[in-house]
């Protein structure tokens, strides 16, 4: 079983995973204690001006996991549907991850054709064995909800070799726990700020919980709320990262800028509470030197 793996099955204390969306953001959780990060496709679609999920933004994916790849915490890509209806060419995507150091992948079916997304888990699984497959349905989502279709549609997923199964909009506690005891892989949860809290799902049975485009909303909301502020003469409250802080954020672990923060900007806790939001600027990373390993992935990621 593999270290990212391992974090799914601590029945105490499951995975809470925050989503960044760029390296300062991802390096910026990191430094709050997290052992795994997660990417939100929303926000690195929204960064380049891009629909959520536009095939048009595999390739800002990839840029963005392989400027994390190699940070030292566990990366998980949202990779929406894998960019294709090609398993094929979804299995590649999963090489390349994987390539860059990538230790899971989260990919959604949109209320497809179950046997098409079970087949591109199963491509997954061949081509990167060591990726965690995170295999996400939209019943609950993008349709009307239902245990039985939920079922239905994970078990052929957990057959098809998904290491874990997400049910995004699934919030109510009673159903949470019935699914539970029906899957035999680690049920992930998106965390509602309406729904129950992370103790609470750890009592259900959930082994993983998700943060997805909440922090990235926030960030934006903090902006406005600044902004807002500021035009209407009045001073501005809340806490903000340093230049300082920001630029030891962004920096590759290999370009010779990367400073330990002695005391990192405010708390982890407080953060996911919604009590102190701050404002980031979003500066996308360069590539990093790994063109050697990564040979003619990168010459694609490059041009």
């Amino acid at each position: 079983m593999t270290a990212f793996a391992t974090l799914h099955h601590h029945p105490e204390e499951p995975l809470l995973l925050p989503n960044a969306w760029d390296h300062a953001s991802a390096t910026a959780l990191a430094a709050q204690g997290f052992r795994a990060i997660g990417t939100t496709s929303l926000a690195v679609a929204a960064a380049v001006g891009l629909p959520d999920g536009s095939p048009a933004t595999r390739e800002h994916t990839l840029r963005l996991a392989l400027t994390l790849g190699s940070e030292p915490f566990l990366l998980s890509v949202d990779a929406a549907d894998g960019f294709s209806e090609d398993p094929e060419r979804v299995a590649e995507l999963a090489r390349e991850l994987s390539v860059v150091g990538a230790a899971g992948i989260n990919l959604e079916d949109g209320l497809g054709p179950v046997t098409l997304h079970a087949r591109k888990i199963a491509a997954v699984k061949s081509a990167a064995p060591d990726l965690f497959v995170n295999a996400r349905t939209d019943t609950y989502w993008l349709g009307d909800g239902g245990l039985s279709e939920t079922l239905t549609r994970l078990d052929a997923y957990q057959q098809a070799g998904a290491d874990g199964v997400f049910v995004p909009g699934l919030t109510d506690p009673a159903q949470i726990a019935a699914l539970v005891r029906r899957l035999d892989a680690p049920l992930n949860i998106l965390y509602s700020p309406t729904g129950a809290t992370v103790p609470h799902l750890a009592a259900l049975g959930v082994r993983r919980v998700s943060l997805g485009s909440l922090l990235y909303r926030r960030a934006l909301g903090a902006v406005l709320e600044t902004l807002g502020e500021i035009r209407a003469g009045r001073t501005v409250q809340g806490a903000a990262p340093s230049y300082a802080e920001v630029e030891a954020w962004s920096a590759s672990p290999v370009d010779g800028r990367k400073q330990g923060l002695h005391e990192p900007f405010g708390e982890g806790e407080g953060v996911l509470r919604g009590t102190e939001v701050s404002s980031r600027e979003l500066d996308e990373g360069a590539l990093g030197p790994l063109g050697n390993e990564l040979g003619g992935a990168v010459q694609e990621l490059s041009s």
